[in-house]
């Protein structure tokens, strides 16, 4: 398998880097998890855009689902025109979100449909699996300020990809753990907010430190702030973690088997 960073940005996007946004490979199969601001160009770079398995999001944060108004627009009017809808898998609540953020970009006539008309549209069940050609798709809740889903990727019975989305440490992630190769984790915050009532980010040594206990290979981290330092986020989370660790840069690839 291989997993393509389209982005890695915090909230907003960081000088030549989108937000969050996944390309995930497993050599028959791609899936794309979250699309946020700035992610389709680097998509455009790994993939052909109209003809993905499937879009995955975990949660309605813009960050990581603005680009999904980009990508309408690109499947809707490109003169290639795709051989059929690309299949939108979002969370509970996602279809009326669409809707609205349809009626935003649309006239009333077309709002409703605005992205019906490029995308299969279907929300997931967190609490079933999801199959999309040969990958295995299952989710678990985080902790962060609205609803949101970790999603663990496998296929063909390998070690399997764990994105935690956005998440707050206390997450527990263990329906998802085993066999896990690759964690892509938010180490966003450079320190916990103190008096913050609900932690919905962690920090790189967190992140680190779950990667630890999941007994993964690799740590991607992303969710990330350049005015932090790349080389900070590095060596905080190589305090809690002594595998390799890749700072999340669009472009950026790790393989396994």
């Amino acid at each position: 398998m291989r997993l393509t960073i389209l982005g890695g940005s915090a909230a907003g996007p960081n000088a030549g880097q989108g937000c969050s946004g996944y390309l995930v490979d497993t050599g028959s199969t791609r899936l794309v998890l979250d699309l946020g601001p700035g992610t389709l160009p680097e998509l455009r770079r790994h993939a052909d855009f109209r003809t993905l398995e499937a879009v995955v999001i975990s949660h309605l944060h813009v960050d990581h689902v603005l680009d999904l108004v980009a990508l309408r627009f690109a499947l809707a009017y490109n003169p290639v025109r795709p051989a059929g809808p690309v299949p939108l898998w979002m969370p509970p609540g996602g279809e009326a979100f669409l809707a609205a953020v349809g009626s935003a970009f649309a006239g009333k006539a077309e709002g409703e449909t605005f992205f019906d008309d490029v995308f299969t549209i279907t929300e997931y069940d967190p609490t079933s699996a999801l199959t999309i050609g040969d990958a295995r798709v299952t989710f678990t809740p985080t902790i962060h300020y609205v609803p949101c889903w970790a999603i663990r990727v496998e296929a063909n019975e390998g070690r399997a990809l764990l994105y935690t989305a956005d998440t707050g440490p206390d997450t527990d992630f263990s329906p998802l753990a085993g066999n896990i190769a690759v964690l892509a984790g938010d180490a966003g915050q450079p320190e916990p907010i103190k008096g913050e009532a609900v932690r919905g980010h962690s920090t790189a040594a967190e992140m680190g430190s779950l990667a630890t206990a999941l007994g993964v290979e690799t740590l991607v981290l992303s969710h990330l702030w350049e005015e932090v330092g790349r080389d900070r986020y590095a060596a905080r989370a190589a305090s809690t973690f002594d595998g390799p660790i890749v700072v999340a840069l669009p472009g950026a690839t790790v393989e396994w088997s």
